[in-house]
């Protein structure tokens, strides 16, 4: 009985075999799958291409969302080589049970406002309009998204800025609403930003993003605002990359590509700034 389960075992094997192969979770053998932040989205196909064109193979497949969702599906074992994060955290998470190697840092963004025009929001008055009731703040939802956790410790930044803003935290808590990086966050529409989407919605006046989003979603509708936060208040987002536990050859290459001139200078060409 024992002999005829190990080779009904092998038989299957061998067929999956014939079939071209599927590592775990079902990813093809020999497809480059990249698990990355959604604030990388536009850099990242402009290197997916430029990677393509000079080494051989088929193209990057990437998996864009909220990173700590990411993480947590990669968690579950689902088939990647590569993970780009818009924090350093959740990739380490990875590397300390061994499903991930060492972390890089590879760029840089900040927080900035994106806002309605009749908001009135200015670079001097930017935290008291974030403050003041009427006016409805978008944010991305912490512990799914780094652009959530960032944004809450602008929040306890702005609280402790002194007596003027005593309570800062509370308000801004209570207030903020949680559109987007969450488990049942609808998705952007096709081909938008799904920041510039929500305001000309009407769903925020104000939303709390990375600089590069908001200067992503100010070109689709150039009547928004992006407006830059104190500098003793601003949080600054470390991103990180790390090759997992089933990386190839190409997947070490891709990750070079991306720490080296090109890549850096594709990330810079979309705001971010030098890792």
């Amino acid at each position: 009985m024992k002999g005829a389960a190990l080779a009904l075992v092998a038989a299957v094997t061998m067929a999956l075999g014939m079939m071209g192969g599927v590592s775990r979770a079902g990813a093809p053998d020999g497809e480059l799958v990249v698990f990355a932040a959604g604030s990388l989205r536009a850099p990242l196909a402009e290197i997916g291409r430029q990677f393509e064109a000079r080494e051989p193979g088929a193209p990057p497949r990437f998996v864009f969302g909220a990173s700590g969702l990411l993480k947590d599906r990669l968690s579950a074992g689902e088939a990647a080589e590569v993970f780009a994060s818009a924090n350093m955290a959740h990739p380490q998470a990875l590397a300390a049970v061994g499903r991930a190697g060492a972390v890089q840092r590879f760029t840089r963004n900040r927080l900035c406002l994106l806002a309605r025009p009749e908001a009135g929001v200015t670079a001097d008055n930017a935290l008291d309009r974030l403050l003041d009731p009427a006016v409805r703040v978008g944010t991305s939802t912490p512990q799914a998204d780094p652009s959530g956790d960032y944004t809450w410790e602008l929040f306890r930044r702005i609280d402790g800025r002194g007596a003027a803003y005593a309570g800062a935290y509370e308000s801004l808590d209570r207030k903020a609403l949680k559109l987007t990086g969450g488990p049942a966050s609808p998705p952007p529409p096709a081909g938008r930003s799904v920041y510039a989407a929500l305001l000309e919605a009407g769903q925020a006046d104000v939303f709390i993003t990375y600089c590069t989003n908001a200067l992503q979603a100010q070109q689709e509708l150039p009547a928004l605002q992006r407006v830059d936060l104190p500098e003793d208040v601003n949080v600054s987002a470390d991103y990180g990359v790390a090759l997992l536990e089933r990386a190839g050859p190409r997947a070490r290459r891709f990750v070079d590509f991306v720490l080296g001139p090109a890549g850096q200078a594709v990330l810079a060409r979309h705001g971010f700034a030098p890792r």
